[in-house]
Parts: structure tokens; sequence; C-alpha cells
């Protein structure tokens, strides 16, 4: 694959001079260290709030490290989507529309490594900050509210990075295929949002979808078993092959707008 390699090396730079390699991995932990926290000292927030009647006395049970790891998965589920689709929107589209991807695709290189260079630096910025809002979110769930098996958690989080590259994929593939970044994002999220919607709204007819991904996580936090997932990872792992092709396709067909 031509040029595969020095267009990596662009694309981690790109990420390293917007600053995303830094804000994005901090919303992650941020948001991974709010969802331990806020249970654990949820009594004394509602105390200081005020309002309630004179010898009230407030007793809320905490849930499990289990849970409070599953809700973690969740809020990326929401705004972890949203920040990728954010983040990437633009990733063919500016480089197509401001004659960049026309610049870049004369040389000896090719649509397929213009795109999966993206995909990788992509892949790469949600794999780390998963990781590092995840280990946040672990350690102040162990530390605030009690031990969380280690395997369940680790297959948990696995199974949200793939759901969260999914995301990730659709961005840049309606980046390709559209010349608004705006509407490459609202297609993402729409297809993202779709599918989730229509897994849990029909979830044994759709058991094979990557919108299942979410639930099986949460049933290996809260169950430790989520019966077989092969045919989901398998079916995921189509549907972001599939949208890689398709973004190269549109790269090879209009390199420029």
């Amino acid at each position: 694959m031509r040029g595969l390699a020095a267009m990596l090396g662009k694309e981690w730079l790109e990420l390293a001079r917007s600053w995303k390699w830094l804000w994005v991995p901090l919303v992650f932990i941020l948001l991974g260290i709010m969802q331990p926290v806020s249970y654990y000292f949820l009594p004394q927030l509602l105390d200081a709030a005020g309002n309630l009647p004179e010898g009230a006395v407030i007793s809320i049970p905490l849930p499990s490290g289990g849970e409070i790891l599953a809700g973690t998965l969740e809020q990326y589920g929401i705004f972890g989507a949203l920040i990728i689709a954010l983040s990437f929107m633009g990733a063919v589209s500016q480089e197509r529309n401001t004659g960049t991807g026309a610049l870049i695709l004369v040389k000896p290189v090719s649509p397929a490594a213009f795109v999966l260079s993206k995909w990788l630096a992509m892949a790469a910025l949600v794999a780390a900050s998963l990781a590092a809002g995840y280990a946040a979110s672990w350690y102040y769930t162990v530390v605030l509210i009690g031990p969380v098996a280690v395997g369940n958690a680790m297959a948990g989080a696995a199974l949200y990075a793939l759901w969260l590259l999914v995301a990730g994929s659709a961005a840049l593939m309606f980046s390709a295929l559209w010349k608004s970044p705006a509407a490459a994002a609202f297609s993402a999220l729409g297809t993202f949002a779709a599918l989730a919607l229509l897994t849990s709204l029909f979830p044994r007819q759709l058991a094979w979808s990557p919108g299942r991904l979410p639930a099986a996580s949460r049933e290996l936090l809260l169950e430790g078993a989520a019966g077989s997932l092969w045919p989901t990872v398998a079916v995921t792992a189509l549907c972001v092959i599939g949208s890689l092709l398709i973004a190269v396709r549109a790269v090879r067909a209009h390199p420029a707008d």
C-alpha cells in the first residue's frame, strides 16, 4: 500500500498539532472520574443542596463496582461518540475542499493508504482515550466503591472500544461522501443512534448487530457473561471494513471538490 507510513506520520502529527492527543483523553478521563465520584458523594451533595425536612436522613445504597463501570461506558457511548464524530467529521472532506487531498494523491500515495492512515490514527486516539478514561474510572471505583472482576472489566471495555470504532468509521465514511463536515458528523451520529435504537427495540432479531455491543458490555460487567458474541464481533468488523471501502471508493472517484 503506497505511502501508508508517510501518511500515518502526517496524521499523527496533525493530531498533535490540533491538541487532540491532549484534550480528547482529558475529556474521557473527566467523564470516567465523574461517575464513581458523583455516586459516592451523592448523599452529601443532596444534603448540601438543602430544602429537606428537619431530621431527614439520606440513605442511598451505593451501586456495585460493575454498575459504576457500566455507567461509565454508557457515558462514553453518548458523549464519546459525539466527541469522535466532531473530531473526525472533516478528516477527508476538509482536505478535499482545500485541494490538499488532490495534491497528496498526485504523489505516490494510494487512496487506500490515504483513508487507512486516517482510520488508524482515529483508532489509536479512540483506544488511548478510552483506556485512559476507563483506567481512571476503574481506579476511583475500586477506591471508593469496591473491587471489580478484572477479566469482565477488560472484556467490557474491549467491546465498547469496538462500538466507538463503529462511530469513528462512520464519521470517516461520511466525511468522504459529503462535502460538509457538519453533514458528515450529523450522518455519523444519526447512523450510530439509529443502530443502537433498532437493536434495543428488536434485541432478538438484531442480536448480531453492532448495536448489541453496549448491552453485551453491561452484561459482562453485571452478570459475568453475555452469551456468544462472535457473530456480533464479525458483523462489526465487516461494517468497519465496508465503511473504509466506501470511503476509499469516494476518494478515488473525487479526490478534490
